[in-house]
């Protein structure tokens, strides 16, 4: 498996839960070696992590008596007062705090890393359960095999410590799973949610319009993805329904919309979901606008079809027609 992330440091703990009492620790006196094995379970942690679709994001809350993992980050990363394992004992800590407090019933092995993406410094937060398939032996014999189940993931967040120390707008990112994971997960992250509408909408339409750039689709194809984009968008900024990718996907791109979703889960896109879409930013799915050092030019992307708006490659020129009869006799007096 090729290492897309660098590993600087690990640790795994367990939390365990027997009947309705208070939750039990087991955690673990020292990180844990970075060996292959670890790295091979961090990079399908990532991996999981930036697939999962249904993603909040944010940054720390300003009350740090109630919400503590940021004065936890800041004494670890910044401060030197605290190092790794201190950091991830008094996290773990606050972990069965919460989930007692809040009478959360999940459990499991609570993985704590600290890993570079894409030159990004991140820490990493996941509850991870066990699972058990089947294994068969030298002599074909069945047998049970318990293992750490990351198609299950629903507990997990990432704390991008660059973005955080550059001044970010957000920096948390956690997934929502079901129920109230996201409520208890986000409060142990100290986590306030993000997500400017506006800001996120452009970022969709970018992506939109990049892939429909690079699937080798005929201008008219082009077009008319690009349309319904405008279209379904459009349609939930006016229901006020929050973003679905995959119902985006279907809608936008029914012929192959596993790709679409893909493309907008990626994590270099690093996508909110769960916005109602704005639809001051979607105009530019249907309609080019730009402007010279003598004339300005708004025009839809249907004219191209019509032939109403036609453009010259080769010699860089745009041909308009149906000039309506009021600038006609500007120009013509002109």
């Amino acid at each position: 498996m090729e290492q897309t992330h660098v590993i600087s440091a690990l640790v795994i703990h367990r939390l365990a839960r027997l009947g309705e009492g208070p939750s039990r620790v087991q955690p673990r006196p020292a990180p844990n070696v970075i060996d292959a094995p670890a790295v091979g379970l961090m990079e399908r942690l990532c991996r999981h992590f930036a697939e999962r679709p249904g993603k909040g994001y944010g940054c720390f809350e300003r009350d740090e008596h109630n919400f503590p993992m940021i004065n936890l980050v800041r004494r670890y990363t910044r401060d030197g007062s605290l190092d790794f394992p201190a950091f991830s004992a008094e996290a773990l800590a606050h972990l069965q705090q919460r989930v007692d407090e809040d009478g959360v019933e999940e459990a499991g092995f609570l993985v704590i890393a600290r890993a570079t993406i894409f030159g990004a410094d991140c820490l990493y937060f996941a509850l991870l359960q066990e699972t058990v398939g089947s294994v068969i032996d030298d002599g074909l014999a069945i047998h049970d095999n318990p293992h750490l189940d990351f198609s299950g993931l629903q507990v997990a967040g990432r704390i991008d410590l660059t973005a955080w120390q550059a001044g970010a707008e957000r920096y948390i990112a956690f997934l929502k799973g079901r129920g109230d994971v996201a409520g208890w997960f986000k409060r142990f992250l100290g986590c306030t949610d993000v997500v400017i509408a506006l800001k996120e909408t452009k970022k969709l339409v970018e992506t939109l319009t990049h892939f429909a750039d690079t699937q080798q689709l005929e201008a008219p194809a082009r077009d008319e993805l690009l349309e319904r984009a405008h279209l379904v968008l459009e349609e939930m900024h006016e229901s006020g329904a929050p973003l679905d990718l995959a119902s985006v996907a279907e809608q936008v791109f029914p012929d192959a919309p596993q790709k679409l979703v893909e493309r907008l889960q990626d994590e270099a896109v690093d996508l909110a979901t769960g916005f109602v879409p704005d639809k001051r930013a979607l105009r530019p799915l249907i309609r080019f606008k730009a402007a010279a050092q003598d004339w300005k030019l708004e025009f839809e992307r249907a004219g191209l079809r019509s032939g109403t708006v036609q453009y010259d490659p080769t010699n860089n020129t745009l041909v308009l027609t149906d000039v309506p009869e009021g600038l006609r006799k500007v120009l013509m007096e002109g």
